[in-house]
């Protein structure tokens, strides 16, 4: 079992990404509170770790080249924030059949062959990190996670 920081980075990040990728090419204001839930500052102004934690998220993905954003608005937001192509292109392309079997949702995959545009669409890693957020299941959502953004290039 994955260290709970650890799944919490990996729903963050899926949450973003989705977030991020729903708004292309539009830049969007990525508000913490959002992604992570509401927080209260404590007595001194300073935002629980939870909170903290997500923003190093989004953070992390601007450093890894998978989002840009023109400014941070204190420490409760990004501003203007836009996927990189790089990472539009990831979350675009399809993922490996063996995951798009593990990780998508049964009436996904009927028996029935499937068109190719609907074929291409439910085995893109968007849709595999969407399928595994709505599955609420810690596992699957960092699987999904750890296969787009580690995915080979």
């Amino acid at each position: 079992m994955a260290d709970i920081h650890i799944e919490e980075f990996y729903k963050d990040a899926a949450i973003a990404l989705v977030q991020l990728y729903g708004a292309f090419p539009r830049r969007v204001n990525l508000f913490v509170e959002d992604i992570a839930g509401p927080d209260e500052p404590d007595e001194f102004g300073l935002h629980s770790k939870r909170h903290m934690a997500c923003f190093g998220t989004l953070l992390w993905l601007a450093e890894e080249g998978f989002l840009r954003y023109v400014d941070t608005i204190r420490q409760e937001a990004l501003d203007q924030a836009v996927l990189t192509q790089e990472a539009f292109i990831r979350l675009s392309s399809p993922a490996p059949d063996a995951l798009v079997q593990e990780l998508s949702h049964p009436d996904d995959l009927a028996v029935e062959p499937l068109p190719p545009s609907l074929r291409e669409d439910i085995s893109s890693h968007i849709h595999l990190v969407r399928t595994a957020l709505k599955s609420r299941h810690s596992l699957r959502i960092g699987h999904a996670v750890r296969a787009t953004l580690f995915a080979s290039k």
